[in-house]
């Protein structure tokens, strides 16, 4: 059994004696996180919706989401500070660039994914476009659209440790904190980890769980799928 000490694997006394930095490091994390998906989500719902409304723009928007994704984060933030400077404003740019291309992608399929029976059987009960596309596309998108909300907030709470470098605060700090030490003191390290591990569960699951509640129609289908 681990000493409960500066030496051990975890100190307890430590987390007790931080709990309310802890909680502190867990707002700005959720803040971060929050914002950046939010954002993202409606700068991808536009770009989707210019797709859809025009699709020889699906290409060029994709390529641009895409090529943002694959930037390295600590390249991107490094290229962020001199424009912006250090902190929550630079974090959040970048962690916004790096939903665009999930979320983009899970939009426009789930909306393509929409069978032709239903839009046909839509327009023939005189739904005019918009309302069709508020009323029947995007409801049977949902699946899609959540499942490419699960992506990137999971995506995005990892990266948020990284953007601790920035100064934009969350439980990166305890990590850096953790590093900085010369004495190798571990347990900030420990709880910076395992709360990013926790929180990106429980969105996992809950993200799951929401899919489940706004789909009644996906569960009752499936009884009759299996006969």
């Amino acid at each position: 059994m681990l000493a409960n000490g500066p030496d051990s694997f975890i100190w307890w006394e430590w987390v007790g004696d931080h709990t309310d930095d802890i909680w502190a490091r867990t707002i700005e994390h959720l803040q971060l996180t929050g914002s950046s998906v939010a954002i993202g989500f409606v700068i991808a719902m536009a770009m989707a919706m210019a797709s859809l409304r025009w699709r020889g723009a699906y290409g060029p928007l994709a390529a641009l989401s895409g090529g943002l994704y694959s930037i390295p984060s600590l390249a991107l933030f490094g290229f962020l500070v001199p424009i912006t400077g250090l902190g929550f404003r630079t974090a959040q740019i970048a962690l916004v660039s790096y939903t665009l291309l999930i979320l983009l992608r899970n939009i426009v399929a789930g909306i393509d994914a929409v069978p032709s029976s239903v839009i046909e059987a839509a327009d023939g009960m005189g739904y005019e476009p918009w309302r069709r596309f508020l009323a029947v596309d995007l409801r049977l998108a949902v699946p899609a659209i959540i499942g490419g909300l699960r992506v990137a907030t999971v995506t995005v709470i990892g990266l948020v440790t990284v953007a601790a470098l920035v100064g934009s605060g969350g439980y990166g700090v305890f990590i850096d904190d953790g590093l900085s030490r010369a004495s190798g003191f571990s347990t900030p390290i420990v709880v910076g980890g395992a709360l990013s591990i926790a929180m990106a569960v429980a969105f996992d699951v809950a993200f799951v769980l929401l899919q489940r509640a706004v789909t009644p129609w996906a569960r009752a289908a499936r009884p009759g799928a299996a006969t």
